[in-house]
């Protein structure tokens, strides 16, 4: 998933770069779609990490109240997935949060076109 963000990220960046004609209605309409798939994947992550966190906080209470280090291993375990599951959501958040900001500038380059377009005729 780190892949794909990453190159499609740079993909609109160039895109936006670019000079010359360009179909924005489509273009926007193609990242609002990459924009709604990241926007589950990040829902998913987020559900998964909070679901993660509480078993290890419940995990640690438990540990506290019974005194078993049996429990031990258990938390580890869940702090070793919840590290990365972290970093994957922060990743996906601040890469969504850009789509955003990549959006409004799809936008103002539409609407620059649209502008120059209505001042020709």
């Amino acid at each position: 998933m780190k892949k794909r963000i990453k190159a499609y990220t740079a993909y609109i960046d160039e895109l936006l770069k670019s000079e010359g004609d360009r179909d924005w209605d489509l273009e926007i309409e193609k990242h609002l779609d990459q924009i709604g798939f990241f926007m589950h994947e990040r829902l998913v992550h987020l559900l998964v990490f909070i679901l993660v966190a509480i078993c290890t906080v419940i995990s640690i209470l438990a540990l506290v109240v019974s005194e078993k280090i049996v429990i031990l291993p258990l938390i580890v375990m869940l702090f070793v997935l919840l590290v990365p599951y972290c970093m994957h959501y922060y990743l996906l958040e601040n890469s969504v949060q850009y789509m955003y900001r990549q959006y409004d500038e799809m936008r103002k380059k539409k609407e620059g076109v649209d502008k120059a377009f209505s001042e020709k005729l």
